[in-house]
């Protein structure tokens, strides 16, 4: 235990006597965060939506069509009540909650104005932002038809009201989205960097051969940057809060856990990625190109994944990033515990198994 302890301490010397990865550690997330908190602010299609029908008449029934009809929405729900809507957004896979008045049609008759309520989920506030839009030009389209030719036109007047998020505050989204892309880099790219440059220099052999067993040199590259990547975590947590204001309405722990979870996820991407990686160039271009452009790009933290083409819908499924953004903004902007994050999280866990293993096999084959 002394020797491993020992081996430990000498990678925690050999990572802060090094200048150029502590800025990658430390001073990279930083400036993502204040960047993407600051500087960045960003079509949607078959966004799945719900809706609370309280009159039950011809004309909401034609409404709902025409707006199932869009190719920009799905219906994938009626609501009974009001108690389902708070259930239906905490879930995560309705966007939108469209609530028609009671007597929608006697009211839009005989008062010839009546209103709908749109519900959206403002976690990803632009994507909140451009639902409203859509919904309310679908509404303002079937309005002009219905008043060709009526002398005394009728109005639909669309209330808007946005959860989660109330001032579209896009740093809500950037937040998650780059705390994700800095533990997957920080985790997997110094990772797999680390065990590849003892390859290199051609000391994994004389590692492996000492006292130390194999998976106590693995784990012992690994485990700084497990604390390492902790203290990032808190950091851009911190300055979530402090400086952009960001509330974290769910439970800290939870918050924690996830995060730990994450990124064992990534050191066990980037343990897979030194077993077939010869050099630090091959493994630091293994990981940008193969970690940080699908984490940006198909996780859902710029582009909403529904929105994109079926074939890369069914790629982003094997991201573990997307999952991590999923929990992290249910956790921190919608509050919720485990039971509604519950199967996000064994995919996570089902994900860092699967590398792990696959991991295992790969460095038994190179020992052999």
């Amino acid at each position: 235990m002394k020797r491993f302890a020992g081996f430990i301490r000498k990678e925690f010397y050999h990572i802060f006597r090094d200048t150029r990865s502590l800025f990658i550690l430390f001073g990279m997330p930083i400036a993502q965060v204040m960047l993407f908190g600051f500087a960045i602010t960003n079509e949607i299609n078959n966004v799945d939506i719900a809706f609370f029908d309280k009159s039950k008449d011809a004309t909401t029934q034609e409404i709902i069509n025409k707006i199932s009809a869009s190719k920009y929405f799905t219906n994938k729900q009626m609501i009974s009540n009001d108690a389902e809507i708070e259930s239906v957004f905490q879930k995560g896979n309705i966007k939108a909650v469209l609530v028609f008045d009671r007597n929608f049609s006697e009211k839009l008759t005989k008062e010839n104005k009546t209103s709908v309520q749109i519900i959206t989920d403002a976690t990803d506030p632009n994507t909140a932002n451009t639902i409203n839009n859509y919904l309310s030009s679908i509404l303002q389209n079937y309005q002009l038809e219905i008043n060709k030719n009526i002398k005394v036109p009728f109005q639909i007047n669309p209330e808007t009201r946005l959860v989660y998020n109330p001032e579209l505050k896009s740093v809500f989204t950037f937040v998650p989205g780059v705390m994700t892309v800095i533990l997957m880099l920080v985790s997997a790219m110094m990772t797999s960097i680390s065990i590849t440059r003892e390859k290199e220099l051609g000391t994994m052999e004389i590692l492996l051969v000492s006292p130390i067993k194999p998976f106590q040199v693995i784990l012992g590259k690994v485990f700084p940057y497990i604390f390492l990547s902790v203290i990032n975590a808190v950091v851009i947590v911190l300055l979530s809060i402090f400086i952009f204001k960001m509330p974290v309405e769910g439970s800290l722990f939870l918050l924690g856990f996830e995060s730990v979870l994450f990124i064992i996820n990534a050191l066990s991407l980037g343990i897979l990625i030194s077993t077939v990686s010869s050099t630090q160039q091959t493994a630091m271009m293994i990981s940008l190109m193969g970690l940080m452009l699908p984490v940006i790009l198909l996780s859902g933290f710029i582009f909403p994944i529904a929105s994109m083409a079926l074939p890369l819908q069914i790629i982003s499924h094997v991201i573990p990033a997307k999952w991590f953004i999923i929990i992290i903004k249910a956790i921190m902007l919608k509050g919720v515990g485990l039971t509604f994050i519950w199967k996000e999280t064994l995919i996570l866990v089902a994900m860092t198994l699967f590398f792990i293993a696959l991991s295992i096999k790969k460095y038994k084959i190179r020992l052999e």
